[in-house]
């Protein structure tokens, strides 16, 4: 790796710290100017290069510009094709809709018109909260600990983190918040407790107009939830007469194994919000999933110049075509998936279970180091070698790994080495259990 001299880095990052907010953070931890990207890889502006584990964070899951969907974009920009059209009708729209159809909806019996909000994820659930309140007549939302969707208002209302919540500067109101599926331990089945709380007249529950839960909580530590949980939590909704949000933002888009993060588990959700990776090249682009019965807007009520990307459309189109009209990339997602349980597992095994022990699903897993200080020191480690691995949990204590769907198995095994080698320079030898 490159060692450059405080001065130099100073100089390099002078414009950054000089009229950039401080608000920034990922750069922060990983503290190079960085120039092109390819599959797998991140490229300095030196010339050195990295394994690339955060991934926009799930933002790109078929790498770093994919060439199918480059050549896509390529073309339809040389065309002139049209670039803005609030929410117009035009090509790039009308092809990726058909083809979200007939890949993606039609095959899975999903009945879902689609509404495109502002291109973020926080868009989206902005939209879904709004329109299930519409819906119902009901105000109350039920969210769960370590959930995260997004730090607009109404989204950071239904986030647990304490930090973000924090700079919102008001109350945030309009949400219940209850433990998600193993929150009080394995003995506690809070599904019953939200049935308990909504049955009860006199439990202080407002009836809510909907429940919205990730069933893998990315930011909020890799927290699983299990197939009964979901599936009783979707029963308890709809017989309390609240709607089921599924926020599959980060959990989504093959992520966890199918297209959707919830197809495991048989759910039908209400409504589902989507972002990060559905335009497939990182172009922003938000998706509002809503069963046809509930699709209760009146025209423009709730709307936005940048509802819908024309570009994202085709990027969208052509990874749906590409990648997704067969099972291959969601079986390949299935061996990968268990290749990384795999090598997480043996870096675990090393260690005190108290101290060290792996979660998550499919290729969105990780190591759980119980300490933000000592996961700090990890991730900062592996950068120091060449691969960019963020951290997540309501301490920062887990090591969360997002490599890219299409990554090879060398490649893979690659970071997880890096990986392995940082866990065990920052703690081997202080918690490994006796031989």
């Amino acid at each position: 790796m490159t060692d450059q001299s405080a001065p130099d880095r100073e100089e390099e990052f002078a414009i950054f710290n000089h009229l950039e907010s401080e608000v920034r953070s990922y750069a922060r931890s990983f503290p190079v100017v960085f120039a092109t990207a390819r599959g797998a890889q991140l490229f300095a502006r030196d010339g050195t290069a990295y394994l690339d584990f955060l991934m926009g964070c799930s933002s790109l899951n078929y790498g770093h510009n994919p060439p199918e969907l480059k050549s896509a974009l390529a073309d339809y920009i040389a065309s002139d094709g049209i670039t803005h059209g609030l929410d117009l009708y035009n090509e790039a729209k009308e092809s990726f809709l058909r083809e979200f159809h007939e890949t993606i909806l039609r095959p899975r019996q999903l009945d879902y018109v689609v509404q495109f909000p502002g291109p973020t994820g926080a868009n989206a659930v902005e939209a879904a909260l709004k329109l299930a309140r519409k819906i119902t007549g009901r105000s109350n939302i039920i969210a769960f600990t370590n959930g995260f969707h997004g730090v607009s208002l109404g989204a950071l209302s239904c986030t647990g983190n304490r930090y973000h919540r924090a700079a919102a500067g008001q109350l945030l109101g309009g949400v219940t918040r209850l433990p998600y599926d193993g929150y009080l331990g394995s003995s506690v089945d809070t599904a019953d407790y939200l049935d308990r709380l909504l049955s009860d007249p006199s439990s202080g529950v407002d009836a809510p107009a909907a429940v919205i839960v990730e069933t893998v909580q990315g930011e909020g530590g890799l927290n699983v939830a299990g197939t009964e949980w979901l599936q009783k939590v979707a029963a308890i909704a709809r017989r309390h007469g609240a709607l089921l949000i599924v926020d599959d933002i980060q959990a989504g888009v093959g992520r966890t194994d199918g297209f959707f993060s919830f197809e495991k588990s048989g759910l039908r959700p209400d409504i589902v919000t989507m972002a990060k990776s559905i335009s497939g090249y990182g172009l922003p682009l938000a998706l509002v999933l809503i069963d046809r019965k509930l699709d209760k807007w009146e025209p423009g009520e709730h709307n936005g110049t940048f509802r819908g990307n024309c570009h994202a459309f085709v990027t969208a189109r052509a990874a749906l075509e590409h990648f997704w009209r067969t099972d291959s990339l969601a079986a390949s997602v299935r061996k990968k998936g268990n290749l990384l349980k795999s090598r997480l597992e043996q870096i675990a095994q090393k260690y005190d279970p108290s101290r060290v022990s792996i979660k998550g699903r499919g290729m969105m897993q990780g190591i759980d180091l119980k300490s933000g200080e000592v996961a700090g020191q990890v991730i900062s480690t592996a950068f120091q070698r060449g691969l960019i691995v963020e951290t997540s949990g309501p301490k920062d204590e887990v090591v969360k790994c997002l490599p890219p769907l299409v990554i090879e198995e060398d490649r893979l095994n690659q970071g997880l080495d890096i990986l392995e080698d940082a866990i065990d320079s920052v703690i081997g030898g202080t918690v490994k259990t006796a031989a």
